[in-house]
């Protein structure tokens, strides 16, 4: 780590980043949460069939509403999550992959996680 004036440059895979040893605007922690870079494009396919995964899951739960979570059938998220885990690797019967619904519950979990932290 260099340190320079408020400034600490630091090495990382991606080469020296600096990071302020001031308090954070908004700007500055949005940009700490690079969703395009740090997400979609690590992950475009992945991020592709969990939204697909939405969408099925939408049509057999409540084909006649709009896209939306239904809290109500989506409780067991680390039940259901382990169960599809057992079969990873394989298709399930409404032609999503295991592996997409464990992703998706993965992502349920940490969402209601964080919601809880934050009440």
């Amino acid at each position: 780590m260099t340190k320079h004036s408020k400034y600490f440059y630091e090495k990382d895979r991606n080469g020296w980043t600096s990071t302020s040893t001031e308090d954070k605007s908004e700007a500055q922690e949005r940009k700490e949460k690079p969703v395009f870079t740090g997400v979609i494009k690590y992950f475009p396919d992945a991020i592709l069939e969990v939204a697909k995964c939405s969408f099925i899951g939408q049509q057999q739960h409540n084909p006649d509403l709009p896209l939306a979570w239904d809290r109500s059938k989506s409780g067991d998220e680390l039940d259901a999550l382990a169960r599809h885990l057992i079969d990873a690797g394989k298709m399930d019967s409404d032609g999503v992959r295991h592996s997409t619904k464990v992703a998706w519950r993965a992502l349920a979990n940490l969402q209601k996680e964080i919601e809880n932290e934050n009440k």
